[in-house]
């Protein structure tokens, strides 16, 4: 399948304005990357096409690599210190450079610092070329992007530091901004003004978009461009979503299989003996598109029904119910379709995983979760008393304490805090060890109440939209709060006040006028790299965003015909992971004492 989206956009980027302009006939080179650059190539472009454009090899520019004296090298890397000292090392002795020359492509705007570096060194003299080509960013499917940027959740909420913040934005305001210029958006850049750093962040963003547009007039402009938004918030501005297990396709198998780099492991049973498999969930299999975002309950009948389909296209019969061992059988008498077979033993294998993980443990907790995330049950009704909800969970042996965690967290939200006499009880009930309660308490840095003294003010929650006549699972009714954001800024009620702009961009009154069937339809036939005319609505997560979030954006861009909905993030979180984060140890202040040396718990 051809990549979709900004998958396309960037492979073509990094083919046409990288590849294929140092390609000179007849001569091999070497491509040199770094770690993010080399996580973009192989995102978005295929090795094949790479080699047939004159590369024979490509190589990590942090390792030890061979020389190759009578080559010449394209370096695609990202501006850091290491980067750029080891593209200054490879020229450093004149008598046996690395390479014969270098054709250099910064991912991003080199700073004063480095390129002073650069020209004084001798691999100035080899260097036939230096591009920025500002793409930083990661296209991680076809409309979600990543910054790549691990650290990003303690650098932003660790009260320690606070030293390292503002680089971080700064840096994260420079990715940003390539990803606007790579899709030529000029949008109006908005945040959420309770959390102060987002609004850092926005002007940031903005001084470089005004840097991009005054480069390219060009940029941003179009029928109904102005319209498209840019929103930043970070990651307490839903605390809920990362904590909940989710139970579509994507987020579940994320969240209970451990995948991990988007490769899924697992056992096969072939000819009598067992072995391990490695299976990439990536969007080159049009079976994992189509499954990704539907509901358990909904997957193993796609994929048996899609392989009758496929079969019944080829004339083999499959049964009812088609079980792992039929499949193999017909592998055996079908050899060259194995291919698109194992294909669908993949997606049986990995729905059966999710499954035998619910049954027993998660299906109890879904339940729970879902009451103390709506605060309503499934009837609707108001929950009168969570603390029974939640008992029987936190005293059951068998559930583990990262899930007990989850349920704490969400019993907190609800209660917008509790006492510290309470949360002692709780973490007693569940026999929560200390080093883990941390996380619990860590929570309170992303600006979230989590211990409140009876008496004080409770904030107040966004209302949520209602959603009553949407289909849904009584086990998945939560809906991540970003498709609220999303859907009321497409209609303009998103409110200003606390959602404010940092500068508007003015829309005119033929742009908003509504567009015609004739004009509106003219770009169903285009070619897979054409861009949308229409608005974007582009958000962006500091800390981290979930799969059920990623899934909001398609659902919306689903229904609506004009828009289309963009998620980026520091990063990808899954649940173990967000917890992972909270327990980190730059949260721990470096000055205290270490662990372990605190006053004893209270009785």
């Amino acid at each position: 399948m051809a990549p979709l989206g900004l998958k396309a956009i960037v492979g073509e980027k990094i083919m046409n304005d990288v590849i294929k302009k140092a390609r000179e006939k007849g001569k091999w080179k070497v491509l040199v990357v770094d770690k993010l650059s080399m996580r973009m190539i192989s995102s978005c472009c295929k090795m094949t096409d790479i080699m047939s454009e004159g590369i024979t090899i490509v190589e990590d520019i942090t390792k030890r690599r061979e020389p190759l004296p009578s080559m010449e090298a394209i370096y695609l890397i990202t501006p850091t210190d290491e980067s750029v000292e080891g593209l200054i090392d490879d020229f450093r002795d004149p008598r046996t450079p690395r390479y014969r020359a270098a054709h250099v492509f910064f991912t991003d705007t080199i700073p004063d610092s480095l390129f002073g570096l650069l020209t004084k060194s001798r691999a100035s003299k080899a260097m036939k070329a230096l591009t920025e080509i500002h793409v930083a960013f990661l296209p991680y499917e076809s409309q979600v992007f990543s910054l790549d940027r691990m650290d990003a959740f303690q650098d932003f909420y660790s009260p320690f530091k606070a030293d390292v913040k503002n680089n971080m934005l700064e840096s994260c305001a420079e990715q940003i901004a390539t990803l606007c210029a790579t899709l030529k958006e000029y949008p109006g850049v908005r945040y959420r003004g309770e959390y102060k750093d987002c609004a850092v962040l926005a002007q940031m963003l903005q001084e470089k978009l005004d840097g991009y547009k005054a480069d390219d007039p060009t940029m941003g402009e179009g029928p109904d461009k102005s319209r498209t938004q840019l929103l930043i918030l970070d990651r307490g501005f839903d605390p809920v979503s990362p904590l909940l297990h989710e139970l579509t396709l994507q987020a579940m198998a994320y969240d209970l299989l451990g995948v991990e780099n988007d490769v899924y492991r697992f056992e096969t049973s072939g000819m009598g003996e067992t072995r391990m498999k490695e299976v990439l969930l990536d969007e080159d299999d049009d079976l994992w598109l189509s499954l990704r975002h539907k509901h358990i309950a909904e997957v193993s009948t796609a994929v048996t029904r899609s392989l009758k389909e496929f079969s019944a296209s080829k004339k083999m019969n499959t049964g009812e119910k088609t079980t792992m061992k039929e499949l193999s059988q017909m592998l055996k008498k079908m050899p060259q379709y194995q291919k698109e077979l194992s294909k669908y033993s993949t997606h049986l294998h990995l729905a059966e995983d999710c499954m035998n993980r619910y049954q027993g443990t998660v299906d109890k907790l879904c339940r729970v979760e879902q009451d103390l995330a709506m605060a309503t049950d499934a009837e609707g009704e108001k929950i009168k008393d969570p603390m029974r909800l939640i008992v029987p969970i936190l005293l059951d042996t068998n559930v583990s304490v990262s899930d007990k965690i989850r349920i704490i967290l969400l019993y907190i939200f609800l209660k917008n805090g509790v006492t510290e006499e309470n949360l002692c009880k709780l973490l007693q009930h569940a026999n929560i060890p200390p080093e883990d309660s941390d996380i619990i308490s860590n929570m309170a840095h992303m600006g979230v109440p989590i211990v409140s003294e009876g008496t004080a003010k409770k904030a107040k929650k966004p209302d949520r939209k209602e959603r009553i006549s949407e289909q849904t699972y009584q086990l998945s009714r939560w809906t991540p709060l970003v498709k609220d954001f999303i859907e009321d800024a497409i209609e303009d009620k998103l409110d200003p006040k606390q959602y404010p702009y940092i500068s508007q961009r003015q829309v005119s009154a033929k742009a908003s006028a509504p567009s015609s069937a004739r004009y509106g339809n003219w770009h169903k036939n285009r070619g897979p790299t054409e861009m949308k005319t229409g608005p974007r609505i582009i958000v962006f997560i500091i800390g981290g965003m979930t799969y059920s979030e990623m899934r909001c954006v398609y659902e919306v861009t689903q229904t609506n015909g004009k828009w289309e909905a963009i998620i980026g993030s520091t990063h990808i979180l899954t649940p173990p992971k967000y917890l992972k984060e909270l327990q980190h140890p730059d949260f721990l202040d470096p000055n205290s004492p270490p662990e372990g040396t605190e006053e004893p718990p209270t009785e």
